[in-house]
């Protein structure tokens, strides 16, 4: 099955549009207990598609559990180097860290033996007529787990974290 009929499904079986939420104006940041509305950037919108392509790739969900794993993946497999949306998942991996750390440093793991979907030279549709198979082939590196790059990662993910949710708060009261 292709990239494309996966990610179709995935939309399906998460209850998002047909595209992603590509079109919408707001995307919701979903909490336990509440949720924020945030503009659908143009730089969110051109690489949605291959932050969902990682779910798919590991099996994750939408749940903060599965997007633990995705930010730890992330940051180690490079995508930091990309801002803004590194930046996000920065702050991803650090509201994370303090939620489900496990899935962090397990999606940290599978992150250092890959490369990033964004480093790779496709189209979107080309990278879309793929399969699993495929994508695992071109994402494939030989490098391996740093516990220091680990705990580097983790303490700027938490400082990014605190500022970026504990400020605003403070800023308020």
């Amino acid at each position: 099955m292709t990239i494309s009929k996966e990610l179709q499904q995935f939309y399906k079986d998460n209850n998002f549009a047909n595209d992603g939420g590509f079109n919408e104006k707001y995307f919701d940041l979903k909490f336990k207990l509440f949720s924020i509305k945030i503009p659908n950037s143009q730089f969110r919108k051109d690489v949605i598609h291959i932050h969902d392509i990682q779910h798919i790739l590991y099996n994750c969900d939408t749940s903060w559990k599965g997007e633990a794993f995705i930010a730890g993946y992330e940051i180690s497999s490079g995508m930091w180097k990309h801002l803004p949306i590194g930046f996000m998942s920065l702050w991803a991996m650090g509201f994370s860290l303090l939620n489900y750390p496990k899935d962090v440093l397990k999606g940290y793991k599978a992150g250092s033996k890959s490369k990033n979907l964004l480093e790779i030279t496709l189209s979107k549709e080309e990278l879309l007529s793929l399969t699993k198979k495929e994508v695992f082939d071109l994402l494939s590196k030989k490098d391996s787990f740093c516990w220091i790059d680990f705990i580097f990662w983790g303490i700027l993910s938490l400082f990014s974290f605190l500022f970026l949710f504990l400020v605003p708060l403070l800023l308020l009261l």
